[in-house]
């Protein structure tokens, strides 16, 4: 790809973009970040560069993120065995401080650091603090795995007024005190639903929604929540797809206006989704 672009054509770019920075000027975005875009540190280095130019021209974004790899990794390194009960992994006590400690800490305060780097200021927070989170153990067999009854988006509210760039690792508590794992995608689409985000973007490993599983030219680019709806009971969105969709019509039912699936590594794809008219991935909207 030529990347030798005369002035003329980057101003262009810019004025093409213009509607788009009207549009979400003020407004707020909330993307889910793992999966490869968090593996792959070139990858890594360019949604962060995204973030920090969203904020800079106005959109209110919280960044979410999740880490299992890195949590199956110190793991291994303690020498601590996966255990799964319906392909949900166990969280007992100890693992569940491995993920508070990993999520919590490593992951999110090396973001914090990446986007500082990059020239955006940026604050770290668990679902732990200011009692973000709030869960219940979803099933026992399970262990530490939560399920959320309660979210404060205060903190958040709080860090965007001050021009912050909130950085959440989806790790919650109960009034006891216990900590939990909680999916990424279901705390996303919780906090997107209470902030009334104007998108919630997640970003994964596929195109988006594909007629046809394994056929990236198959994406299906929008669809609204009854088509979805059809699209479930005709099994074209099946696997892993189920709960990445059902995470954005909730999210949708939430009051959040509209969501994103979206292939997390395309370079830059935060900015085409957001700033073209070609978006990327699968925009789901109500109607």
């Amino acid at each position: 790809m030529d990347m030798h672009f005369s002035n003329a054509e980057r101003a262009e770019v810019l004025v093409q973009a213009l509607p788009y920075i009207k549009r979400y000027r003020g407004k707020t975005v909330v993307v889910k970040y793992g999966g490869n875009a968090m593996i792959d540190e070139a990858l890594k280095q360019q949604v962060m560069e995204d973030i920090v130019l969203l904020r800079l021209i106005g959109v209110k974004i919280v960044l979410v993120h999740g880490g299992g790899p890195e949590i199956s990794d110190l793991m291994d390194k303690l020498g601590k065995k996966p255990v799964f009960v319906d392909g949900l992994r166990v969280t007992d006590k100890e693992t569940v401080e491995i993920v508070q400690m990993v999520l919590a800490g490593k992951i999110n305060k090396t973001l914090v650091n990446l986007i500082e780097a990059k020239g955006g200021r940026a604050v770290g927070l668990s679902g732990i603090d200011g009692r973000m989170i709030e869960a219940t153990m979803k099933d026992e067999r399970l262990g530490y795995v939560g399920e959320i009854t309660k979210v404060r988006i205060q903190p958040i509210v709080d860090l965007l007024e001050k021009d912050y760039i909130p950085v959440i690792s989806t790790v919650g508590c109960d009034k006891e005190g216990n900590t939990y794992n909680i999916n990424g995608d279901t705390a996303a689409a919780y906090l997107a639903g209470a902030l009334a985000a104007e998108r919630l973007i997640l970003m994964t490993d596929i195109a988006g929604i594909l007629w046809h599983r394994n056929d990236s030219s198959t994406l299906i680019p929008e669809i609204t929540l009854a088509e979805a709806k059809n699209l479930f009971d005709e099994g074209v969105i099946s696997g892993g797809m189920i709960p990445k969709v059902d995470c954005c019509v909730q999210a949708l039912q939430q009051g959040v206006n509209n969501a994103v699936i979206m292939d997390g590594r395309i370079h830059h794809s935060i900015l085409m989704e957001l700033l073209t008219n070609e978006g990327a991935g699968t925009l789901i909207k109500k109607e």
